[in-house]
């Protein structure tokens, strides 16, 4: 770290007490990862040091931490990028994993864990207006934040005290060493990529996680892929969309899922949404047990996605950056083996209107 550890708690505690300003804005304006932002208050619980957060360090015991958190019973899982913040409670049941990804099945914490992303865990306690803040906070190396779970009123904290026990590091050390992103590869050229061949592969899936294959086996990047789709498979629309369909789904009670991730984690909700609100740059759903917080002001497109399945086609609305990078996707509620729902594809459908911005298309030969 450039900048010392005295200066970084001085100033996290200035910022917090002063606007309560968000970790992850008070890191940036530190010009630090929030990772280094946690790590710098390590040691913090010394009650000869003045600070209202303190850190410690956990073990890289990443699936194991994940599945010994049931008994904790009901949290709040956070997870977020650069442009969406998806936060939902319940409890952390029925955890597994596998040498590829880690999964939380508990009904309403629904996850996929890239552990191999995970770096650096912290048990994190912070004294706050509210009262005390506890909360397990986990990064990737480049110091960005993966996952994140925060305890509730309900929550068991002794269990959640067992839990930090058992996966306290001896090290204690003060601090981090983070590595900088990998950049993302320079697109090819659209006339370098087998368009045909992409095309068939694509009218062939027969599930949509073969689509995260096709894009490897095709060097496309997702926003490339989505370009040169098979036509009818995938329209841009308005950068509006996901306001529209926001707003019609809960009018309709139509029930949908929205997936929101990074380089370590997917979070996913599954229900109806209500409560549909723009709060200047940021379009939120605040319903209880369910919050997202998306900056509609980032989203430089917006598909909408048709990938065959054998349950027929499944539908989505995919959102991406300036960069290319997936901010959310949404989907109709369903379950494998059930056709997609009826009022789900029709919402999506509405939103492919003659105005939308042009697109590429090239015919399957």
């Amino acid at each position: 770290m450039s900048i010392t550890v005295t200066h970084i708690r001085d100033f996290f505690t200035e910022a917090r007490q002063s606007s309560q300003a968000r970790h992850r804005d008070i890191a940036e304006n530190l010009k630090i990862s929030e990772g280094e932002l946690i790590a710098a208050h390590v040691g913090a619980f010394d009650p000869a040091i003045a600070s209202k957060l303190s850190a410690i360090r956990l073990l890289p015991s990443w699936s194991d931490i994940i599945e010994s958190l049931e008994p904790v019973g009901e949290v709040m899982a956070l997870t977020r990028n650069e442009s969406c913040v998806h936060e939902k409670v319940g409890a952390y049941q029925n955890a597994s994993h596998s040498p590829h990804a880690g999964l939380v099945l508990g009904g309403a914490i629904d996850l996929r864990l890239f552990y191999g992303q995970w770096a650096f865990g912290f048990a994190v306690t912070e004294e706050t207006e509210k009262g005390i803040q506890r909360s397990l906070q986990f990064f990737a190396k480049s110091g960005e934040a993966v996952h994140k779970i925060f305890l509730k009123p309900q929550s068991h904290q002794l269990n959640y005290d067992a839990v930090v026990l058992r996966f306290t590091d001896t090290n204690q050390s003060t601090g981090i060493t983070t590595q900088l992103k990998s950049p993302v590869g320079a697109e090819l050229l659209d006339a370098d990529i087998d368009i045909k061949g992409f095309q068939r592969a694509w009218i062939g899936m027969r599930d949509t996680h073969e689509f995260f294959a096709l894009l490897k086996q095709f060097k496309l990047t997702r926003t490339q892929a989505l370009r040169l789709a098979p036509p009818d498979f995938s329209n841009p629309v308005d950068l509006g969309a996901v306001t529209e369909l926001l707003i019609a789904a809960a009018r309709d009670a139509v029930p949908i899922m929205v997936f929101v991730g990074n380089v370590g984690t997917i979070q996913i909700h599954s229900g109806i949404v209500n409560k549909v609100v723009t709060l200047g740059s940021w379009l939120n759903v605040l319903d209880a047990g369910f919050n997202l917080h998306l900056r509609h002001d980032h989203i430089t497109s917006a598909w909408v996605v048709k990938k065959p399945t054998t349950d027929g086609i499944v539908t989505s609305l995919e959102l991406f950056d300036a960069a290319g990078e997936t901010i959310a996707m949404f989907f109709g509620e369903r379950k494998p083996g059930k056709p997609e729902l009826y009022g789900w594809r029709k919402l999506a459908n509405d939103l492919i209107v003659e105005n939308a911005p042009p697109k590429v298309e090239t015919c399957v030969a």
